[in-house]
């Protein structure tokens, strides 16, 4: 749920950076492409790949993530770093922006995705049960699983007991009937 507020407050700012900065895409392309009524700088698809790519990386290195194995933590990580770097590139590589609008997009989505992740981490951690617990927060299945340190692992056990539990009711159900 944080991440996704974090990704829509860097949205905003990106669409504002934009109407205020005005830069054009490259000249060579926005014709054949259709996007010379749109503006480039800094690119949206670059800030928005570093921002997760750093946000999923600080989660990671928490502990909150999907990945808990030390071994295997740098494999998980390898894969979001390097789209977003292929994401740079392609934009690049297919005309929509110029290499400098695309280190830009990359240098906001890291400092948007740290900032963020301090903010969530420091500033909001504090009032995560109040938010579960809250109207908002039943209403939306909102739950706090920031003290669990493989959320992945948890969600595979309690499905397979839920699943077990059941089958050893229905077993119980069809005995006594």
């Amino acid at each position: 749920m944080f991440f996704a507020l974090g990704i829509l407050i860097s949205q905003f700012i990106n669409e504002l950076i934009k109407t205020s900065v005005q830069q054009a895409r490259p000249s060579e392309t926005c014709v054949l492409l259709e996007t010379c009524d749109s503006h480039g700088w800094p690119s949206g698809h670059s800030q928005y790949m570093f921002f997760f790519a750093v946000y999923y990386t600080l989660l990671s290195c928490k502990g909150i993530g999907l990945v808990s194995k030390v071994r295997v933590k740098w494999a998980a990580l390898f894969l979001p770093w390097s789209l977003a770097f292929l994401t740079m590139y392609s934009r690049v590589y297919l005309g929509y922006h110029t290499v400098p609008q695309v280190f830009a997009g990359a240098s906001l989505g890291i400092v948007l995705g740290l900032a963020w992740f301090w903010v969530v981490n420091s500033k909001i951690f504090g009032y995560f049960p109040l938010i579960e617990e809250s109207a908002f927060g039943r209403f939306f299945y909102v739950k706090d699983s920031s003290h669990i340190s493989d959320v992945l692992k948890f969600e595979y056990d309690n499905a397979r007991s839920a699943r077990n539990n059941m089958a050893a009711r229905k077993a119980m159900a069809s005995k006594n009937s």
